[in-house]
């Protein structure tokens, strides 16, 4: 994201607040189950969303989808710190693969998409990894919900 890991970024501050007001609009809708990437920066902002919500309505549930055992071995510990707090407050926890691989970002994707009837991503409408989950999600016909960062 163009504020780095300053989380008290105005832009930051505004796409946690878009990510909230989507969410619960979505737990309004009456989805239930939410399964996040768990990766660094709006994978985390979205879990930490949802833990929110789940305290104000009680009955969802949060899956961690990991794309493989030690995605957060490397990170500062800081993040590796917060990373494990969310996962330890999830209900279910999947590990896509047991080791790194180069298709291992694109298989967690790939079981999120299929594992959902919605998808909502943040996308700033560059190629990687979130515009190649969209177009999944476009193939499957899911609903789409995209949230600029």
């Amino acid at each position: 994201m163009p504020w780095g890991d300053n989380e008290s970024d105005a832009r930051c501050v505004i796409l946690k607040q878009k990510l909230l007001e989507t969410a619960e609009r979505t737990i309004l809708s009456g989805l239930r189950h939410f399964i996040c990437g768990m990766a660094r920066g709006c994978d985390v902002y979205f879990c930490e969303t949802m833990l929110i919500l789940r305290e104000k309505y009680g009955e969802i549930t949060i899956e961690a989808a990991i794309p493989y055992e030690r995605q957060a071995a490397a990170w500062k510990e800081d993040e590796r710190a917060r990373y494990n707090g969310l996962i330890g407050q999830c209900d279910m926890v999947t590990f896509v693969s047991s080791e790194y691989s180069r298709s291992c970002m694109s298989k967690r994707n790939r079981y999120m998409v299929g594992n959902s009837s919605m998808l909502i991503a943040v996308y700033d409408g560059k190629p990687g990894g979130t515009k190649n989950t969209i177009g999944l999600a476009v193939r499957r016909g899911l609903e789409i919900v995209e949230i600029e960062p």
